[in-house]
């Protein structure tokens, strides 16, 4: 299963990738992405307030409160393989709900995707770096 679903990510992103992302609506609030640890791969768009999102690079809400789930993408080294070397990375797939109260028209927001070992974490910046929310609820697989 895992191994149809990389060929199926990298054809849609791909598709992504060739089409320009929209200007920024000045009616809404625009939320950006960053993977800024070592070993971070992925921050995608999934769901706005439990819908599907046709485009999962950015989102873009109207002011008010709105609940965010993104797909999280990050390696993990397990731990000494023989020889007493590190195992290859395993890949680790995590869906990641956030919520925020006060988004602001006009405002741009960072999301930014961290992992400590297996541990992901979600955090939503402002423009002035100041943190306004983490998960509220994280499913991985494996």
């Amino acid at each position: 299963m895992r191994q149809l679903l990389l060929p199926l990510a990298a054809i849609f992103l791909s598709a992504c990738a060739s089409t320009p992302i929209p200007p920024a609506d000045p009616q809404q609030a625009w939320v950006d992405f960053a993977t800024p640890t070592p070993g971070a791969k992925l921050v995608m768009a999934q769901r706005l307030d439990g819908k599907a999102l046709d485009d999962g690079r950015y989102f873009q809400v109207p002011s008010g409160s709105h609940e965010l789930m993104v797909r999280f993408d990050f390696e993990v080294y397990a731990g000494a393989g023989l020889g007493g070397g590190l195992n290859q990375p395993q890949e680790r797939t995590c869906f990641i709900t956030l919520q925020y109260d006060q988004f602001q028209a006009g405002q741009r927001y960072r999301l930014e995707g961290r992992s400590l070992g297996f541990t992901p974490n979600i955090r939503l910046y402002n423009a002035q770096r100041q943190l306004l929310a983490e998960e509220r609820s994280v499913n991985c697989i494996p």
